[in-house]
């Protein structure tokens, strides 16, 4: 029995934009994905900084300031990322590619902006690349408390335009479409995109005791329609967190030594009492 391939033809999805080109691209891999995309003579493609993987020698890249973004440089500063962006350009004879790959564990989903009335919002660090004519522009969420309370939904990116665009998601990815007064309840960090017209609130759930030790899920977005909504199974900080704690704080197997250390000041604070007792007694 032949073994099996591990590899296939490229056999694309093809874009078809409303200026009538086609923009063929492939997303391979499975958990941490790469979207592959086609360029001919003198198409582009914009990209986040460092989100290039690998691409043919005859694409050249170039960093740029987009004209959206020339009067958002102090939030851009301010958060921590940069207000540029990469553009790929293909400058040879025969067609090549690029291969833009997700930051992390995440999967690649591609987004026709003109099926959703040209614009949708997005997670900061979400937007990976777009093809063709799309704005990528950092908007401030109009509650502030989104930002105090919720974190991730403080800054938002607003993608425009009639093209298509990739932004990663974290673990499975789940869309709902929300009718008219429609309500749904997502953990904050599990919104990835929605569009413009679903209204958000971030509230509080649970009692002060889950604020104060810091417990998973403690505010919440609810999301009116109508609209849709995307949402991601596994947000980028929840991985973070888990894989911090585990650093920070190992088990008690991996670290025995612990357990002497625990007997040893529970044998210190008895003895202490022990004998401010006796003192108390005579």
């Amino acid at each position: 029995m032949a073994a099996p391939a591990l590899s296939t033809p490229f056999q694309p999805y093809v874009y078809q934009s409303p200026q009538a080109a086609c923009v063929p691209f492939q997303i391979l891999g499975g958990e941490a994905q790469i979207v592959q995309i086609m360029l001919k003579f003198q198409e582009k493609i914009l990209a986040k900084p460092g989100s290039m993987c690998y691409m043919s020698g005859m694409i050249q890249m170039e960093n740029i300031l987009p004209p959206e973004n020339a009067g958002v440089n102090v939030w851009q500063l301010v958060f921590g990322r940069s207000p540029n962006n990469t553009m790929f350009t293909n400058v040879g004879t025969q067609d090549g590619y690029i291969g833009i790959a997700a930051p992390s564990l995440s999967r690649i989903l591609p987004i026709d902006l003109a099926m959703f009335g040209g614009e949708i919002m997005c997670q900061p660090d979400a937007y990976l690349c777009s093809i063709n004519d799309v704005a990528v522009v950092p908007t401030i969420m109009r509650r502030a408390r989104t930002g105090i309370f919720g974190g991730e939904g403080f800054l938002m990116h607003k993608l425009t335009g009639q093209g298509l665009a990739f932004i990663a998601v974290g673990g499975s990815i789940v869309q709902k479409n929300l009718a008219q007064g429609e309500v749904i309840i997502v953990e904050a960090g599990c919104v990835i995109a929605m569009t413009t017209s679903i209204d958000m609130q971030i509230r509080h759930l649970g009692g002060m005791r889950r604020t104060v030790f810091g417990m998973a899920g403690s505010y919440a977005a609810h999301l009116t329609g109508p609209g849709v909504v995307f949402i991601q199974s596994l947000p980028f900080h929840r991985l973070a967190s888990k894989i911090a704690r585990s650093v920070a704080a190992p088990s008690l197997r991996d670290n025995p030594r612990f357990l002497v250390h625990v007997a040893v000041s529970l044998l210190v604070v008895y003895v202490i009492v022990l004998y401010l007792l006796i003192l108390t007694e005579i």
